[in-house]
């Protein structure tokens, strides 16, 4: 297709989208009683297929200035990037400003209260909570399958890149493996360590630093080659070389 044929079918298509939203009026019903048609303003019929096309097209231009890693998904946007230093807290803190600012241009919002820490940490809480209501047996046979396979993994899912970094959230998602441990009879009485040690189970701490090496391991094995300068940065000093996951 020549340049001039596609601008034309650009400005068809947007003239046919254009024909579609145009005129849509709507009513409210209630029981029995129904309200006045009324014009809508804004937005698109709901259940159409344009509707999910016409929302990535509108909000395809959030991340043009972004200098983080932007992750979009339907109406769900997060930003990701390296924060060891007060320049990458700089870089981040500057991209929500952009994105607060192209929000207030486009006449949308940003839903703040769903800015939680650890959303992860609460899911798994309620799982095992579940399973201390509905699991009758406290053998280690019965809840230690349950918490390696249900809780767990909400623990652990891409955590190379959410590790936290404060103790208090570290302790926050080690206090969902301690009321697990807690719950197998027979090990009330024992410390969490020693809790550990009978299961056969490493602290989630010390299963985050595994990971880390592992990943790293996989890196120098060349596994990451392709997105080695996002993953991780070299430092080197007195002749030798380290591997820091960012």
């Amino acid at each position: 297709m020549t340049e001039q044929e596609i601008k034309d079918l650009m400005l068809w298509t947007v003239q046919w989208i254009r024909n579609w939203l145009d005129g849509c009026i709507q009513r409210v019903a209630v029981n029995s009683s129904m309200s006045r048609w009324r014009s809508v303003m804004s937005g698109v019929p709901q259940g159409f297929v344009l509707g999910p096309v016409l929302f990535n097209i509108f909000i395809n231009d959030t991340d043009s200035e972004i200098e983080c890693t932007p992750s979009k998904f339907a109406d769900d946007t997060k930003l990701s990037g390296a924060v060891d230093t007060p320049e990458g807290q700089d870089v981040i803190q500057r991209d929500l400003g952009k994105l607060e600012k192209w929000a207030c241009v486009n006449l949308m919002r940003f839903n703040k209260a769903k800015c939680r820490v650890l959303h992860l940490a609460q899911k798994a809480n309620h799982i095992l909570a579940c399973i201390n209501r509905s699991v009758a047996s406290r053998s280690r046979e019965a809840i230690l399958p349950l918490y390696s396979a249900l809780v767990r993994p909400h623990l652990e899912y891409c955590v190379q890149l959410w590790s936290p970094q404060h103790k208090k959230d570290m302790e926050l998602l080690e206090r969902v493996q301690r009321r697990a441990t807690k719950m197998m009879r027979g090990l009330e009485h024992l410390c969490y360590e020693d809790r550990l040690r009978e299961l056969g189970l490493f602290s989630l701490e010390k299963r985050r630093l595994w990971g880390d090496l592992i990943a790293a391991f996989q890196d120098l094995k060349g596994a990451y080659r392709k997105d080695e300068d996002r993953l991780f940065s070299k430092a080197c000093w007195t002749g030798q070389g380290a591997m820091v996951l960012n």
